[in-house]
């Protein structure tokens, strides 16, 4: 048996043991994250199939005054999932009163790019970045406990936790001490032609951000995944109402994980992620759930 790396990545590799000793086998989304991931992901972002992105940015560059008139004087702006931090810029220009911009992520090397560049274009604003899961419960800076706060959760991410951990997410962010908004972007259901293009680009952009994670497991927890007998595949669920992301098994093969044999047989898939797809009632409801 070929030498293994060193696991250096200890979560990962339980996460990725346990999704993929389920029935049906999964990985959690946020694993996609790396600096590679974070790279392809703001690459997928400028895909002509991709009209998320310039969607939201016509939206806040159309309703820049009244998005910013949220965040009161000395206010702190704070970013969950904030990558490139991209968009958020339209927001940092039209609010000279803002006190602090919190940017929040999981990937602490894209995130330190980020921080530094913003801090460098934005000398005026304290750039406080925090490295975390937004998923879980994210401690914020000492410096913003007595600042009012303002959430900015743009990209449509919110698709991509089930309904449950959406609903905790934002009831989370509801019990901050001087949270006075939430600013949320969400993508509403459409053609399923358009919807699916947008996850499984002409490039092939989505599908290196999809195989990219198995290639990730390889480098931090020892495994042995071959990414050229697995294919990309995105699905439209109209009962769940979400785009869902799979890899899906070339042949019959079994990988090592760590100590662990995980067996797939041709064609099974492993799910990768949601992306669900809202109307104007089922993004009320959400909301009403997390008070």
């Amino acid at each position: 048996m070929l030498d293994k790396p060193d696991v250096t990545n200890g979560e990962l590799l339980a996460s990725a043991v346990a999704g993929l000793s389920a029935v049906p086998k999964t990985l959690e989304a946020k694993w996609f994250y790396d600096a590679e991931g974070s790279r392809l992901f703001e690459e997928i972002t400028r895909l002509p199939e991709y009209y998320p992105t310039r969607a939201e940015r016509a939206i806040l560059e159309a309703e820049t005054a009244t998005l910013a008139a949220t965040i009161p004087d000395g206010g702190a702006l704070v970013e969950l999932g904030s990558g490139a931090s991209a968009k958020t810029r339209i927001l940092l220009d039209a609010a000279p009163q803002l006190g602090a911009y919190v940017p929040v992520d999981i990937s602490a090397e894209f995130l330190e790019e980020t921080a530094r560049a913003l801090a460098s274009d934005y000398p005026h604003v304290p750039v406080l970045p925090v490295v975390a899961d937004f998923t879980s419960a994210v401690t914020l800076p000492r410096a913003l406990v007595k600042m009012p706060k303002v959430a900015f959760f743009p990209g449509s991410t919110i698709g991509n936790l089930y309904a449950a951990a959406a609903v905790a997410l934002l009831a989370g962010v509801r019990a901050w001490p001087g949270v006075e908004a939430f600013i949320l972007g969400a993508d509403l259901v459409k053609s399923p032609d358009v919807m699916i293009s947008a996850y499984d680009d002409a490039a092939g952009v989505t599908a290196a951000f999809n195989l990219n994670l198995l290639a990730r497991l390889d480098r931090e927890i020892g495994a042995n995944f071959d990414s050229a007998a697995f294919r990309h595949e995105a699905r439209w669920n109209a009962a769940e109402s979400r785009i869902e992301m799979h890899l899906v098994s070339l042949r019959d093969q079994t990988v090592e994980i760590g100590q662990t044999e995980i067996r797939f047989a041709k064609g099974e898939s492993v799910h990768t992620e949601n992306s669900r797809k809202y109307t104007a009632e089922s993004i009320t409801n959400m909301a009403r759930s997390a008070g």
